[in-house]
C-alpha cells in the first residue's frame, strides 16, 4: 500500500467483455497498444515485463509528433483478480520523470486495479494514491480528479471499442 494519506482517485467501470478478455487486454503488449492511453495519441509499447517487479514502458505520440513517456512498475499480479503497480511519467530510457505539464504532479502513483466478472461483463475498480508524495503533490493530485476521471473514462471507452472489435 502507498505510504501517503489523502484522498485516493477511485474509478469504477463496467467493461462489456468477459473477464478473460479484459485481463488479456491489460497484460499483453499487442492488446495494450490498441487502447491504453489518451485519446488521439498513438501508443508505442517499448517494453512489457508482465510480472512482479517488471516494467511496462510506453510512449504516447501526439499527432504533432511530440512524445510523452510513461511506465508502470508491477508490484503484485493476481491473475484475473488484481494488479498493483506504481505508475509514473518517464523518459525514453524508462527512468521516472516529472509530468510533462505544469504543476506538482507526484512522481509515483500507486494504483490498485481489481477485476470482477459479472454477467459476462467485467467490473473494473481503480484506486490511485500518490506514493512518497509531498503535501503539495497530494493536493495537486486531488485537484486533478475531474481531469483524470475524464481521461480514464475516454481510455476505457477505447478499451470497450477495441474489445468489441476483436470479439466479433
Amino acid at each position: 500500500m502507498s505510504n501517503n494519506k489523502g484522498q485516493p482517485l477511485i474509478i469504477t467501470r463496467t467493461i462489456k467483455a468477459p473477464l478473460s478478455l479484459v485481463w488479456k487486454a491489460h497484460s499483453e503488449a499487442e492488446h495494450l497498444a490498441n487502447w491504453w492511453g489518451p485519446v488521439g495519441k498513438k501508443l508505442l509499447v517499448k517494453k512489457l515485463e508482465f510480472r512482479p517487479e517488471g516494467i511496462f514502458h510506453y510512449g504516447m505520440e501526439a499527432p504533432d509528433g511530440s512524445m510523452w513517456w510513461g511506465r508502470f512498475l508491477y508490484r503484485e499480479i493476481q491473475p484475473q483478480q488484481k494488479l498493483v503497480y506504481l505508475s509514473s511519467f518517464a523518459d525514453e530510457k524508462a527512468n521516472v520523470a516529472r509530468a510533462p505539464f505544469p504543476g506538482n504532479f507526484p512522481l509515483l502513483v500507486e494504483n490498485t486495479l481489481t477485476f470482477q466478472e459479472q454477467d459476462g461483463k467485467t467490473l473494473l475498480r481503480l484506486q490511485g494514491l500518490p506514493h512518497d508524495a509531498s503535501a503539495t503533490e497530494q493536493a495537486f493530485f486531488e485537484s486533478m480528479f475531474a481531469s483524470m476521471n475524464g481521461g480514464f473514462g475516454a481510455t476505457y471507452d477505447q478499451l470497450d471499442a477495441y474489445l468489441e472489435k476483436i470479439k466479433s
